[in-house]
């Protein structure tokens, strides 16, 4: 029975004589979402209100299930619309409505009307008495509670009437692009796919890379961390995903560094290479999953350490969460079954029995000197064959 979804949403409204841009950014990831849907929708914008305007059959699930990927949506609401042809007219159409949303008809209900277009003959207050009087004479166990009810019943007059009752949440936020670009250091882990969507949500586009090291993690490894950009892309759109192998700076590292810093030296160079991709690409920041105190390359101490190295922002949002509130974000967001395959990443596999939980800085400086023969070359060789993958 529903033609049509009218698209609520919050922090947009408070963005004053910008608002038209993050509504625009708003329209096209609503069009970028829908292409993936069966049948064709019209999208557009009146008078402070988005509506999507079904032009063919659809499958009304599918549609609801991919806008709530939108950032920037705050709800969702099934609408039916009305050609004006009188008020009789439009009270057959909210009693047949209400027969066929709500078939017992015996809740409680709040009729509330919005006169956008002014030349309609009755005003707002009129329209609500005159609706809810139609309402009550043919459903008799039905009650108004203009306070808490069932049903709110909400009726819009515009060119056409609208008439919608129920909101479905949407995820909120901001629209992808209106925040800028950021890099997500993906790994195959819980936590890295939620950062990247929690960052995205801000209205940020997110493109990743990722540290490969063959033969030590395996093809499998690598296709479960391309999975798990697939499925943060169904929130961020399109992601690039740069492949880098690591093996040679990882088995030079374990050379000639101390093994109690091997993942914090690891790290540095990670986030050195993360920040060359991400400047080439015009990114303002780089984006972890790390929180204080979960290994110990989370520690404040060696935050400091892997921070140093990084002339971009860190941007780090589950830096205050416990691993339950991540893992309930994750199984949220639908990454939770796939993060958990058994497969190695690189960090993983050259992890010391021992790690340094507590680095200092001046020690750490000193020890990457033993790299200088050779670390700039690897660096370069690594960046020379990253491998781009376009993940959708």
């Amino acid at each position: 029975m529903f033609t049509a979804f009218l698209i609520k949403y919050a922090e947009i409204g408070i963005k004053g004589r910008n608002r038209y841009l993050f509504e625009d950014a708003l329209v096209q990831q609503i069009k970028y979402a829908l292409k993936k849907c069966e049948g064709q929708f019209a999208i557009h914008k009146t008078q402070g209100r988005i509506y999507v305007d079904a032009q063919t059959e659809f499958d009304f699930d599918e549609v609801v299930a991919h806008l709530k990927q939108v950032f920037g949506i705050s709800g969702i609401c099934p609408v039916v619309y009305v050609e004006d042809e009188g008020f009789d007219k439009l009270k057959d159409t909210i009693i047949q409505y209400i027969a066929d949303v709500y078939p017992d008809c015996n809740q409680t209900f709040k009729v509330a009307a919005r006169r956008a277009r002014k030349n309609y003959p009755k005003d707002s207050m009129t329209i609500n008495m005159d609706m809810g009087e139609a309402i009550l004479k043919a459903y008799p166990d039905m009650k108004v509670d203009v306070h808490n009810p069932d049903i709110m019943l909400n009726i819009e007059i515009r060119e056409k009437i609208y008439i919608y009752s129920e909101i479905i949440p949407g995820p909120g936020g901001m629209p992808v692009g209106t925040g800028g670009k950021a890099m997500l250091l993906l790994s195959g882990g819980i936590d890295s796919p939620v950062a990247g969507y929690m960052i995205a949500k801000r209205g940020v586009k997110i493109d990743a890379v990722y540290f490969h090291a063959p033969p030590y993690t395996s093809e499998r490894a690598k296709q479960k961390v391309v999975d798990l950009a697939r499925l943060v892309s169904r929130y961020t759109g399109p992601i690039y995903l740069h492949v880098i192998n690591f093996t040679d700076i990882q088995l030079y590292i374990y050379e000639k560094c101390p093994h109690e810093e091997l993942t914090i030296i690891m790290r540095r160079y990670m986030m050195r290479i993360a920040e060359h991709i991400a400047k080439e690409n015009e990114c303002l920041g780089l984006i972890t999953g790390e929180s204080i105190g979960q290994v110990a390359s989370q520690t404040m101490s060696a935050l400091v350490a892997t921070n140093e190295v990084c002339e971009l922002p860190v941007y780090r949002p589950l830096i205050g969460f416990d691993k339950q509130e991540i893992v309930e974000i994750s199984e949220k967001i639908g990454t939770y079954e796939t993060s958990i395959q058994p497969f190695e990443d690189c960090c993983t596999i050259f992890v010391a029995k021992h790690p340094v939980t507590k680095p200092n800085l001046n020690v750490i400086r000193r020890h990457e000197h033993n790299l200088d023969e050779r670390i700039d070359e690897l660096v370069q060789t690594a960046l020379d064959t990253d491998e781009i993958i376009i993940v959708q």
